[in-house]
């Protein structure tokens, strides 16, 4: 029996493309979790992220003889799940008059994703609200800063990835980083003032 979790991205897709779907079941896996917390972090709203994640799923597996091993896995994903977190906002702004910055959670245990070292109550609190900060700090960025910052921030991709996925020159990727992280300190700044 293959022990897909040895095999990288990479190799999973050349299985799956011959037909292997326990390779697919293992990219699933691997990058479920980590593409809700892109796409929820664009759109703040977690019903929307987890149809965007599977979306992007399926576009994988109806496209997957378009993907070539030149380009990473991980680069090829996120711009189908870029692309579509991008059409999904677009589309919300279209239908609303307004727009709200409520942080959207479906449960605590979301919001929150820190390793398990059993914080007290307190620190629970804290995290929550720190999170639910900075949640409305980026939500107050404009997309095409928000997109890039979540990428790298949180996402923790390369520059290089970055500029692959959203199809930007790496220097500007840099700039609206940059950009990105000093708006958003400003916004967090002006909410520690308000508490």
């Amino acid at each position: 029996m293959k022990e897909y979790f040895k095999l990288s991205d990479e190799e999973l897709m050349i299985g799956f493309q011959a037909g292997d779907n326990l390779a697919f079941d293992e990219l699933v896996r691997r990058y479920k979790q980590p593409l809700a917390n892109f796409i929820f972090r664009f759109l703040s709203n977690y019903d929307d992220s987890l149809d965007i994640v599977q979306d992007t799923f399926v576009r994988v597996y109806q496209n997957k003889d378009n993907y070539k091993t030149i380009a990473k896995f991980s680069t090829w994903l996120y711009t189908i799940a870029s692309n579509l977190a991008k059409t999904r906002l677009r589309r919300s702004k279209r239908f609303k008059l307004f727009s709200s910055n409520v942080f959207k959670t479906k449960d605590e245990e979301y919001e929150v994703e820190y390793p398990d070292q059993n914080p007290t109550p307190e620190e629970n609190t804290d995290l929550s609200l720190r999170s639910t900060l900075v949640q409305e700090a980026l939500n107050k960025l404009a997309k095409h800063y928000r997109e890039v910052v979540i990428l790298r921030d949180i996402m923790e991709l390369s520059y290089e990835e970055i500029s692959k996925i959203t199809k930007l020159p790496e220097g500007t990727v840099k700039s609206r980083i940059n950009r990105g992280r000093l708006m958003l300190k400003s916004q967090l700044e002006v909410f520690s003032k308000e508490f």
